[in-house]
């Protein structure tokens, strides 16, 4: 086993914030839904969203059936939202992808350093990108 899979993928703090996600129900009013799932690990998320007259995001609603890391990431996403437009959360998709293929330093997005474990894990990526694919999916 390498050194880097010989760290644990399902950290405490991840698991912490897996169980995060309590904060944000699904909300049947919300006017705006996407869905995402991952072609590697199966996992999906739906998403709901409401934005304000500018497009930026306020107030989401989450439906997860992933894995604990895709949970952890859906937290990590609908923690730091509000407030972002689609222009900055396809960015921050895109700068997120790349951080995971060893491309790019660590993203801007707050909380993303929590699933730097899940990095080793190429199987976890689809999942880590599912909330700001269903964002994605969701804006106009």
């Amino acid at each position: 086993m390498s050194a880097a899979l010989a760290q644990p993928l399902y950290t405490p703090a991840i698991l912490a914030a897996a169980t995060g996600l309590a904060a944000f129900p699904w909300d049947e009013d919300l006017p705006l839904e996407g869905e995402a799932r991952s072609r590697s690990c199966g996992s999906t998320i739906r998403l709901g969203l409401a934005t304000d007259a500018a497009g930026r995001v306020a107030r989401l609603g989450l439906r997860p059936h992933a894995c604990a890391v895709g949970q952890a990431a859906a937290h990590v996403f609908a923690t730091a939202t509000r407030g972002r437009d689609r222009a900055e959360i396809a960015a921050a998709r895109a700068a997120i992808a790349a951080w995971l293929a060893g491309e790019a330093p660590l993203p801007g997005w707050p909380g993303i350093a929590l699933l730097e474990p899940a990095r080793a894990y190429p199987a976890r990526h689809g999942a880590i990108l599912l909330p700001w694919d269903a964002a994605l999916a969701a804006l106009p």
